[in-house]
């Protein structure tokens, strides 16, 4: 309540302050600016009428008041789609333009694009003249729009991508005026300026990675060129792994690669996708290949990365494995001298891994089991494999297949009944997904049964209860859901990534409470 009333008075405060503002008799840059950051407060208070009535005074003599007027003419052209709200505009715009021209320099640096703008042209510009370059270039970018929604022809179209191209090649030629005025004194104006530049750059750079291939086609045909801002390229290929359509997502992971070599933390990205990509579709050497790469490149978490690495070639056989020139046992030993804290805490995850590798310590170590398949758990895999029924029908025939294995050669005796348990969990993973739910509950059962076997994976009984209650709430059991979700949450406590499971128990309980009871 007090807030509503705080902003009340707020309101109360600007309205009067907007009472209050004399009518300009001059208007210099700083000036321009602050009306008309003014009268964007009172378009955004939707006081439509009142914004245009203080911009429309200046519109003719003042660049910014040109722009703004255009602007919120263009806006209502946009809302409406009306033939002579866009006519409205357009002439708006135009009037827009030739302001602007006026207080461009003369032969303005960005006239011929044939030459970079030189330092020595950069310190020559007045900040007036660098604020009228961007303003120019963002009515030349609106009328483009407009040109385009008037009459979505193929004249117009030309004649828009045209000045697209303009407007985009001049916020290039500011972006290096602004880097090579750096070390020039920053007043409140050249900020603005700054500011600017950076949004419209970026705005260019969303714009361009929304676009259709064919319409980038169309417009490098006329002369404009430009790649996909990159990060945009790597949540539509993540969205792609997220769908299971792997093959299509690897493409995208690897145009996302190409496109920039700046920023290195997003190839880092691409990388960890590609891997576990590969992964699910058991391509080995691919998906080391990539855990390679981040071993040597990013340092976000190496313990992780060598385990990765180690894991994934423990799936391949011996002769593939002496190619690569790498030491299963030696990557694994490595593993826990890599651990780091931050904060004074341990990553959940790196702790997982180190706890594992500690097999390969003693003099004889015992293998892991599975252990790629386990991590791809750990990082909720399961759920994404299981999009592609053709792929996780190969996942199970390679759990299966170590099934026999561990019965054929059995471990240790301390060991036997955690492996036992992990292969009973992973082969309950995959017969759910591929909807064979009867055998999967034997497998979730058989870990259960096991707990007072299990000596150091302890982790495994509280999972397997909760992907016991996810199986049965797939089946319409939600009574039964619940209970198998309050055992994993309240009986258990001090195992491997306990909180991970709390936070999914937590959104499986919240999804059951608007879900009607069933019967057992």
């Amino acid at each position: 309540m007090a807030n509503h009333t705080e902003s009340e008075a707020d309101e109360d405060q600007f309205e009067d302050a907007y009472e209050n503002i004399p009518v300009a008799s001059q208007m210099d840059l700083k000036s321009a600016l602050e009306e008309c950051n003014i009268a964007l407060s009172l378009f955004l208070n939707n006081k439509f009428s009142e914004a245009l009535d203080l911009l429309r005074p200046w519109s003719k003599n003042s660049m910014y008041h040109a722009l703004g007027y255009s602007t919120m003419h263009a806006m209502q052209a946009a809302m409406t789609f009306e033939q002579q709200d866009i006519l409205a505009a357009i002439g708006t715009m135009k009037d827009a333009l030739q302001t602007c021209q006026r207080f461009r320099k003369k032969n303005s640096v960005v006239e011929s694009l044939s030459h970079l703008v030189s330092k020595q042209e950069s310190d020559q510009l007045t900040e007036e003249e660098m604020h009228a370059e961007m303003c120019y270039a963002e009515c030349l970018l609106q009328k483009a729009a407009l040109t385009l929604v008037q009459d979505e022809n193929m004249i117009n179209f030309i004649k828009g991508g045209i000045k697209i191209r303009t407007s985009y090649n001049i916020y290039r030629e500011c972006q290096q005026i602004v880097q090579m005025t750096q070390d020039r004194v920053k007043t409140d104006v050249y900020c603005q300026f700054e500011g600017g530049i950076q949004l419209g750059i970026g705005a260019f750079n969303l714009m361009l990675s929304l676009l259709p291939l064919r319409i980038l086609r169309l417009l490098e045909f006329i002369g404009f060129s430009g790649n996909r801002g990159s990060i945009i390229l790597f949540y539509s290929a993540r969205i792609k792994i997220l769908r299971g359509d792997f093959e299509v997502a690897q493409a995208k992971f690897e145009e996302c690669i190409e496109a920039q070599e700046e920023w290195r933390q997003i190839h880092h990205l691409c990388y960890w996708e590609l891997m576990w990509s590969n992964s699910f579709q058991q391509q080995w050497l691919q998906a080391y290949r990539f855990a390679d790469l981040l071993c040597k490149e990013s340092r976000w978490s190496q313990a992780i990365y060598m385990f990765q690495k180690a894991a994934i070639l423990s799936m391949l056989p011996e002769q593939d494995i002496e190619k690569t020139g790498e030491k299963v046992e030696e990557l694994f030993r490595q593993v826990e001298g890599l651990k780091q804290r931050i904060a004074g805490k341990s990553i959940p995850t790196e702790k997982f891994a180190v706890r594992k590798a500690r097999r390969y310590m003693s003099p004889n170590p015992v293998r892991l089991v599975l252990p790629l398949l386990e991590m791809m758990y750990v990082w909720n895999g399961f759920a994404i494999l299981g999009k592609r029924a053709d792929l996780t029908e190969n996942m199970l025939v390679t759990v299966e297949k170590a099934e026999i294995e561990l019965q054929k050669n059995p471990k240790p005796v301390e060991y036997q009944a955690d492996d036992e348990s992990l292969v009973q969990l992973l082969k309950g993973l995959c017969l759910k997904h591929l909807g064979r739910l009867l055998q999967a509950e034997l497998c979730f059962n058989q870990v259960i049964q096991s707990e007072k076997r299990i000596r150091y994976d302890h982790y495994l009984v509280p999972f397997t209860f909760y992907e016991m209650g996810l199986l049965y709430k797939q089946q319409g059991h939600n009574n039964k859901a619940r209970m198998c979700f309050e055992t994993a949450k309240n009986n258990y406590k001090d195992y491997s990534m306990e909180s991970r499971l709390h936070f999914r128990i937590h959104a499986a309980l919240n999804s059951l409470k608007n879900s009607p009871t069933s019967t057992p």
